[in-house]
């Protein structure tokens, strides 16, 4: 019997064998302690995320009971046609406009934070780079002062965090989520009274024949953003550092073509994915590979296993920063797919391309490395780094 633990794997530093034994052994696994069913291949995972009728997002993305996950998750918790609508008007304040728009601004906070870095010589990759250049992305779209953007931090990463042995929402991450939530119900407030150029004052705008955001929806949308867009793309930096540093030969072709950079962020994301599981609930009865999931259970789709499957990637557990990442699931499938795909990917290729412009020798120190504790997402809490 297969073994699948989400609240103690991400913090191991290879969990990978596992999946591989889930994906010949148990392709359609259940959990008897927590109680949910896996499935690892990328065929299933793939066909889950483009089938939501069988596959229900209505109570989020996480395994944990969350009560309205719709009030956390927004329309990440959501089934057509409430997903539709909502995400229809959301993508108005979200336009690939708006992101291109953002490559410059980026190119310049990186270059601020890694002159910083360079002063330094050696620093926490984390704390004063990877963890801080996402945050004022996000907060800037929202328009968040930067005097709150440390605390808005402290609160999304006890929102993720999770010890070994948990298998509901602790109390901190409630309670780190409950003041997310009351600081941007005071936000919305706020600009309500005095209208701002950003991505709150375009939510609020959003119509469609008449058909306009609640206050509401705009809250929980803004706790999605900075959640997601922080706790996500900071692990990608990450990984795409330590992951470039275990692989000498893959660092050479990046630094002899910066044109790889791109490759190197897709190989990353299908590698070693920040975002490892994605829950679903089915709305009937499903048989998979002998297995009968029965209505109303939840089910992990298991992207970081799906992503390593031999049967979609020609030798999947070697880093190869030229792969065709085409078939990787790191931002979903269908009509859940990721919102922020392409702010996350600007937000990396254009960090990673001025990294490598200052720092191409840069070294990471394996014996300091610390991983977060969560169940959704993978990736460092400490990065040593020396320029």
């Amino acid at each position: 019997m297969v073994e699948f633990d989400p609240y103690a794997w991400a913090v191991h530093e290879d969990p990978y064998p596992v999946y591989r034994r889930l994906r010949d052994e148990a392709p359609c696994s259940h959990h008897e302690r927590i109680g949910f069913f896996a499935l690892s291949r990328h065929a299933d995972v793939l066909a889950a995320f483009l089938d939501p009728e069988r596959f229900s997002s209505r109570e989020g993305v996480a395994l944990e009971n969350v009560g309205d996950a719709s009030a956390v998750m927004s329309f990440l918790a959501m089934d057509p046609p409430r997903h539709t609508r909502l995400r229809a008007l959301v993508s108005r304040g979200f336009t690939p406009r708006r992101v291109r728009e953002l490559e410059g601004p980026v190119r310049k906070l990186a270059g601020h934070y890694l002159e910083g870095m360079a002063q330094l010589g050696r620093c926490d990759f984390i704390a004063d780079f990877a963890g801080r250049l996402p945050m004022d992305v996000i907060s800037e779209m929202l328009g968040v002062p930067p005097e709150d953007r440390e605390r808005l931090r402290a609160w999304a990463d006890q929102v993720v965090h999770r010890e070994e042995g948990d298998t509901v929402v602790p109390r901190g991450a409630a309670q780190a989520s409950l003041r997310l939530l009351g600081y941007f119900a005071e936000h919305v407030k706020q600009r309500r009274k005095r209208p701002g150029d950003d991505l709150t004052e375009a939510l609020m705008a959003a119509e469609i024949d008449g058909d306009r955001l609640e206050d509401r929806d705009i809250i929980a949308f803004l706790f999605l953003m900075i959640i997601a867009g922080n706790e996500t793309t900071t692990k990608l930096l990450g990984n795409a550092v330590v992951h470039l540093a275990r692989h000498p030969e893959q660092r050479r072709r990046v630094l002899s073509d910066r044109g790889l950079v791109p490759g190197w962020v897709e190989e990353t994301l299908r590698y070693d994915a920040s975002s490892q599981l994605i829950a679903r609930v089915a709305t009937r009865d499903v048989t998979l590979h002998g297995r009968t999931i029965p209505a109303g259970a939840k089910v992990a789709l298991l992207i970081g296993s799906a992503n390593r499957d031999e049967r979609a990637f020609e030798r999947p557990d070697v880093y190869d920063v030229g792969r065709d990442c085409r078939e990787s699931l790191a931002f979903g499938r269908g009509i859940h797919f990721c919102l922020g795909a392409a702010l996350a990917r600007l937000e990396a290729c254009v960090s990673l391309e001025e990294l490598l412009a200052r720092f191409p020798g840069y070294a990471v120190d394996e014996t300091g490395l610390v991983r977060i504790h969560s169940g959704n997402v993978r990736g460092f809490a400490t990065i040593p780094f020396a320029t």
